[in-house]
């Protein structure tokens, strides 16, 4: 692993994941979690404090990134939960089916290389009356603002850690094997449009595993 990789982007992505406004919106998501959760893209742990520890048996932390999991230690020290490291990709969960309760993405379906794998992955261990819940940034939908991101984004997934700005959140969840049954869509207040439109919501698995 780089240099880049390994030491600056891990600081740089836990800076720009950590702001204010961020916090507020994630301060929105991670407390509807419950059960046993697999939290996929955990990164530096910016979510744990947010968990609810009357709710929340168990986190599963899944992220490849050695920097990262090196960044995380002091959120880890600090945890109310329990938390246990899978250090592989998204698309390679060591879990049995249908053994979680919640799946928690937070600005990581747009780094996942083989997105769809992943999200069949996640559909896989998650329990029937389960839920995945998200907060993901993506593809505008502005006509200039969407040419834009896809100028952009080569470049950007560079730089970035894989970060693509032109996803679209909610067609790839869906086609991963969920059914969204809520969904707001909106620019955070403040950011630059190619980086700043997301996708907050709640899907639940679909009853038959997709094809």
């Amino acid at each position: 692993m780089s240099f880049y990789n390994d030491l600056i982007l891990p600081h740089l992505i836990n800076s720009a994941c950590s702001m204010g406004q961020v916090m507020k919106l994630r301060n929105q998501v991670v407390p509807q979690s419950r059960g046993v959760v697999l939290e996929v893209g955990i990164g530096s742990g910016i979510n744990l404090p947010l968990y609810d520890p009357d709710k929340v048996e168990l986190v599963y932390g899944l992220e490849p990134s050695e920097g990262m999991r090196r960044k995380a230690q002091s959120n880890l020290k600090k945890s109310a939960v329990p938390v246990r490291w899978l250090d592989l990709p998204g698309e390679e969960i060591p879990l049995q089916d249908n053994s979680v309760d919640t799946l928690l993405l937070t600005f990581t379906l747009c780094t996942i290389p083989d997105w769809k794998t992943a999200l069949k992955q996640m559909a896989r261990v998650l329990r029937p009356d389960g839920q995945l819940l998200f907060l993901e940034h993506g593809q505008s939908p502005q006509s200039n603002v969407r040419k834009w991101q896809d100028r952009i984004t080569p470049g950007w997934k560079k730089i970035a850690g894989g970060c693509h700005l032109n996803r679209p959140i909610d067609e790839l969840i869906e086609q991963g094997g969920f059914h969204i049954e809520q969904l707001d869509t909106f620019y955070m207040p403040k950011a630059p449009k190619v980086a700043g439109h997301l996708f907050l919501g709640r899907a639940v698995k679909e009853s038959a595993p997709p094809a």
